[in-house]
């Protein structure tokens, strides 16, 4: 259902095209029409890209510093790998050079056709750098300015590239990604932990009663789950805040968007399905299920 519609090759960027798969909405699904599906994957490809580089998940070997011109002695250090990226970004917008990474490339034409701005693009380094300065947020609305910068810029773009943008459709549209970047957090607790990372806000841990160390259990207390709960009502609240942007398009657009928002819908419905303990992996929604809640969404209801 999200098969990209690039060229396949044996380069680096493959591996982190094909991860496309792994996420809770769809992609690019067939069903688009093929221009909107190349031009989403190339979004796509840069959004994994600097996440991968932020969360040092690189593939193996040093390619991808190779490509940005990163000696081999500093392939590790992630904010000289996202300076180099943001770098190669600005051959994008502001160079003839043309850009070193093939994803780079690959988005050089959706740029044009679309006359994208770099601005969503840079929010999406300057929150990979933040991953690198910033392990704990305190408040929700901290968490809620990370996802401005995390999540909120992906919706914006999937809006430009399909010609669609208007104030309420971008305000719908950060409420909807806003929503997802949460429902994945709460999905990777202690996959965050492992990289010294906690996107609980820590008010909200107090009020419950949670600590770290409780998050690094095999299983989650009664504490942790109350607060998954307490979270994920959260995301939903914002997943509903947001649906109405999916009546407010037409035919296969409406189609994308109500995946979106079933994708998060559904991947929640798991969490609580697993008794909001999400310590020994992350829940993850069966297709049936995300099936419902594109139905579900398509109709206005939920």
């Amino acid at each position: 259902m999200t098969a990209p519609a690039v060229p396949r090759t044996d380069g680096p960027e493959r591996g982190i095209l094909d991860k496309a798969a792994d996420e809770n909405f769809p992609v690019a699904p067939f069903f688009l029409p093929r221009a909107w599906r190349e031009d989403l994957m190339a979004v796509y490809g840069f959004a994994r890209l600097v996440d991968d580089i932020g969360d040092g998940d690189l593939a193996p070997g040093g390619a991808d510093a190779a490509l940005l011109g990163v000696p081999a002695a500093d392939a590790e250090d992630r904010l000289l790998l996202l300076d180099a990226f943001e770098a190669d970004l600005r051959r994008v917008f502001e160079t003839s050079e043309a850009p070193r990474h093939p994803l780079l490339r690959a988005l050089l034409p959706t740029v044009r056709r679309h006359s994208l701005t770099p601005e969503p693009f840079l929010g999406l380094i300057a929150a990979n750098r933040q991953d690198q300065l910033v392990q704990r947020y305190e408040t929700y609305d901290d968490l809620l300015a990370y996802c401005e910068l995390s999540a909120n810029p992906v919706g914006r773009l999937v809006l430009a590239v399909t010609g669609v943008s208007t104030p309420e459709r971008i305000r719908r549209s950060d409420a909807i990604c806003t929503a997802l970047q949460i429902v994945e957090h709460l999905q990777d607790v202690a996959e965050d932990l492992g990289r010294d990372r906690v996107y609980l806000p820590a008010a909200d841990m107090r009020r419950f009663h949670v600590r770290e160390a409780d998050l690094a259990a095999p299983t989650a207390s009664a504490s942790v789950r109350a607060l998954v709960a307490y979270e994920a009502q959260r995301a939903r609240d914002l997943l509903n805040e947001g649906a109405p942007l999916v009546g407010s398009v037409h035919g296969r657009l409406r189609l994308l968007l109500a995946g979106f928002v079933a994708g998060g819908r559904a991947a929640i419905h798991a969490i609580a399905a697993a008794g909001h303990d999400v310590l020994p992996g992350p829940p993850k929604p069966g297709k049936l299920r995300l099936l419902r809640e594109v139905g579900v969404t398509l109709r206005g209801e939920g």
